[in-house]
């Protein structure tokens, strides 16, 4: 599957659990480590931790696999690495406080 249906995935997985906020930045300019960084809000704890299971078991049913996951369960910020795409799901004031938009946003990709 290529990046452009995954990323689709991953944004539709996201929507489906009501994450807030979702970004995607196009960053093949930025690092040669991914092509993208997906950035969301979760309201809560539960909320973030919901949004990274449900990625991890769908993106693992269509046979691709999750790199690696940082960040503890009860944590407020977790990262998910899929190779290419790195998925950072944080609560709105974590988010604020560390500005990935302002790192990475060079160029925002527009998904409907």
């Amino acid at each position: 599957m290529n990046i452009n249906k995954r990323q689709i995935m991953v944004i539709k997985i996201l929507k489906d659990i009501k994450a807030q906020d979702i970004k995607v930045y196009d960053t093949s300019n930025l690092t040669n480590l991914f092509d993208r960084i997906t950035i969301a809000s979760g309201g809560s704890k539960r909320q973030i931790n919901a949004l990274a299971v449900s990625i991890r078991k769908n993106i693992k049913n269509i046979n691709n696999n999750i790199v690696n996951i940082e960040g503890k369960k009860s944590s407020e910020w977790l990262l998910l690495d899929l190779g290419d795409i790195i998925i950072h799901i944080m609560n709105p004031y974590i988010r604020n406080m560390y500005n990935l938009e302002e790192i990475w946003g060079e160029k925002e990709i527009k998904f409907n």
